[in-house]
């Protein structure tokens, strides 16, 4: 155990768990899904995925990862071994892998924007140029390139110093720095002259833009903010201890993840509008508009600079966290050390990100070969962020509904004489809502 290491803490393990869960999830990719798919609609159903969805899966993970003190993979083998439910693992260490390849991407991306904030490139920049810098700055491709191997260092430089004196000290610490600054943007935001139309699109659905991929979107959204469907939470649950409580803790980090991703929104909304831009503009969004924010503000250039510095700190305890998943699957299954696990699972995500880092602009000068007009960004984001946590989450739930039993689960959650007063709800949820709602939205995808 100790090469895989242990919480310190009951707060330290909810910090960390919700530093994993907030990240670039809330507040880069929810504002950009939620303004593709209409707004305050889109946000109603997310937080109901996150109840009906979100919560069950999370307790669940959480129950699988202490009852065996292992990873997805050797989670599933230990409670049936010699069986095909290991191959579940097998797809959470991938997923993991791939969403850690082009989350990284993104990651650096503040980095970047980071140093333009301190140089001033944003003193007097306006709607127009904020979209200009952002493309030109995606379309350089070596620069893409150091920036996710940086951030990828970093990752890896944490994870190699473990759980509690590395995601967990850090997470005491940066998680509430990151709340407090986005307070004061928010307050910000809202006295922008022409933010009433953001609060209108955030605030009051439009009932007829409701469809299944809406769905899809915000259960993949749900999913991939609060790190469910790849093992993450089923790791971070390997090492609590008998004493913690699984379902003020699942409670508390499935809270905190949702109230930050409802702040990020009331943060780009309504300066969007203020400035007359489109609110489904994809990827970027995050990037286009805050610079626009921070020119009109006093001590802007000190203000971005440190908002972006604490994005990236929140987007590193969500890395740091997803290559936790394949890094203990080479620590419990192949004996590996941390160092050697952390090095080479780091390298495996930098080189499939590499093609993400270059899609953005970078490639073109490879335009005669049809490979490299890919967005290979917005493709692993569907695949690996939607379709396949999606897939993960479902085995899961069938899993331990069906195969471990929710007796047995129950009894983890319910160890050392924790309280579960929704117990039977929990039970519905995990043995049929779950796993049918999930099958409905994937199928909606795909026909």
């Amino acid at each position: 155990m100790s090469s895989r290491g242990n919480w310190g803490s009951r707060a330290g393990f909810i910090l960390a768990a919700a530093g994993s869960a907030v990240g670039l999830g809330n507040i880069w990719r929810f504002p950009y899904i939620t303004g593709k798919n209409g707004g305050a609609l889109f946000v109603l159903i997310y937080i109901g995925c996150v109840i009906v969805l979100g919560l069950p899966v999370l307790l669940a993970e959480f129950s699988l990862g202490r009852a065996t003190t292992r990873n997805p993979v050797g989670a599933f083998a230990a409670i049936r071994p010699n069986s095909i439910w290991h191959w579940t693992g097998y797809l959470g260490v991938i997923t993991g892998v791939m969403i850690l390849s082009f989350y990284s991407v993104v990651a650096g991306w503040t980095l970047g924007y980071c140093f333009k904030s301190l140089s001033g490139q944003f003193s007097g920049i306006d709607k127009g140029k904020a979209l200009a810098m952002f493309g030109r700055f995606i379309a350089s491709p070596w620069l893409q390139v150091l920036l996710l191997a940086i951030f990828m260092v970093l990752t890896i430089y944490i994870v190699i110093k473990g759980v509690a004196a590395g995601l967990e000290r850090y997470s005491k610490i940066l998680m509430p720095t990151l709340f407090l600054i986005m307070i004061l943007l928010m307050v910000r935001s809202l006295t922008l002259p022409g933010a009433g139309k953001g609060l209108l699109f955030y605030l009051k659905p439009d009932f007829a833009k409701i469809s299944g991929p809406v769905f899809l979107e915000a259960m993949g959204q749900a999913f991939f903010s609060l790190s469910l469907g790849m093992g993450t939470m089923l790791t971070y649950g390997s090492y609590l201890g008998k004493k913690e409580n699984l379902v003020s803790s699942a409670a508390w980090v499935a809270a905190l993840d949702t109230t930050i991703a409802i702040l990020s929104g009331f943060i780009i909304f309504p300066a969007l509008f203020s400035q007359n831009m489109e609110p489904g503009q994809g990827p970027g969004l995050v990037f286009n508009i805050l610079p626009v924010i921070f020119a009109r503000m006093p001590g802007g250039m000190w203000f971005g600079s440190l908002f972006f510095m604490l994005l990236a700190v929140a987007a590193l305890t969500s890395t740091i966290s997803i290559l936790e998943v394949p890094v203990a699957f080479l620590i419990d299954e192949k004996k590996w050390t941390r160092r050697k696990a952390s090095w080479l699972m780091g390298a495996l995500a930098f080189a499939f990100g590499v093609p993400s880092a270059l899609s953005g602009g970078g490639m073109k000068f490879f335009s005669s070969l049809p490979f490299f007009h890919i967005d290979f960004l917005s493709l692993w984001d569907k695949i690996w962020g939607n379709v396949a946590l999606s897939v993960g989450a479902f085995f899961i739930a069938v899993f331990v509904a069906h195969v471990w039993k929710t007796a047995n689960a129950l009894d983890e959650i319910t160890a050392d004489g924790a309280s579960f007063r929704l117990a039977r709800l929990w039970v519905i949820a995990i043995k049929y809502v779950c796993p049918l709602l999930i099958l409905v939205v994937l199928a909606s995808q795909f026909f």
